[in-house]
C-alpha cells in the first residue's frame, strides 16, 4: 500500500486527479487547495462549478485549517454519527476558491477509511471527494461500476482489490448555518 500512497501523493502534488476508495463510495479526488486541479474535476464530472464539492480530512485538527469557526454542534454531529457524515459549514478558508460554495461554505468530512485516511495524513492537506461518475449518473458503489470514461479521464487509479467494494452508502449531509440552524440535506 505504501507504493500506491506514494504515487497518489505525487499525482496530487502535481495537480493531478486520482480515482480512489473513500469511507463511502468511489471518488474523484485532487488537492483541495489547487484551483486548476479542482477545475479538472468539474470537467470530468461535466458539472457546473456553481455546485460545491466535499473535502476530506483525516483528523479533527485539520478541520480547523479550513473552517474559520467550528461550532460545538458540528463537533457533536461528527463525534456521534454512526455513519460517514459530511457537515456543510460557513466560513471556509485556505481552500481553492472553486471548492467553496457561493455562500462561503464547504462540505467537510472526517474520513476514517484505512487507505483514504492514511493518504490524507501523508499528503498533509484536504483532498476533494466527489463521486466517480458524470454528474447526474448513479454513484458507483464498486470499482467495477465506474465507467471507462471516468477511468480514462484521471491521472492515477488506486488499484487495491481489497477496497473495490464500498461498505457504505454516500454520506449523510448536514448543513449548519452561522445562526446554528441545522438542515439535513441527505440522510
Amino acid at each position: 500500500m505504501n507504493t500506491v500512497i506514494n504515487k497518489a501523493i505525487e499525482v496530487l502534488k502535481s495537480g493531478g486527479i486520482i480515482l480512489y476508495p473513500t469511507d463511502t463510495i468511489w471518488g474523484l479526488g485532487c488537492d483541495a487547495t489547487n484551483a486548476t486541479a479542482v477545475e479538472k474535476i468539474f470537467k470530468i464530472k461535466q458539472r457546473s462549478e456553481s455546485k460545491s464539492l466535499i473535502i476530506l480530512v483525516n483528523d479533527e485538527a485539520k478541520i480547523n485549517r479550513y473552517i474559520k469557526h467550528m461550532p460545538d454542534v458540528a463537533w457533536d454531529i461528527i463525534e456521534f454519527s454512526n455513519k460517514p457524515t459530511t457537515v456543510i459549514l460557513d466560513g471556509a478558508v485556505n481552500l481553492a476558491k472553486n471548492v467553496i460554495a457561493e455562500d462561503g461554505s464547504v462540505g467537510i468530512r472526517l474520513c476514517k477509511h484505512p487507505f483514504c485516511s492514511e493518504l490524507i495524513k501523508r499528503f498533509g492537506k484536504a483532498i476533494v471527494s466527489t463521486s466517480a461518475n458524470v454528474s447526474g449518473e448513479e454513484s458507483p458503489k464498486s470499482f467495477h461500476n465506474i465507467t471507462n470514461e471516468i477511468k480514462n479521464s484521471v491521472d492515477y487509479i488506486i488499484d487495491l482489490p481489497e477496497f473495490y467494494e464500498s461498505k457504505n452508502p454516500p454520506s449523510s449531509i448536514i448543513k449548519i448555518s452561522e445562526n446554528f440552524e441545522i438542515k439535513i440535506l441527505r440522510k
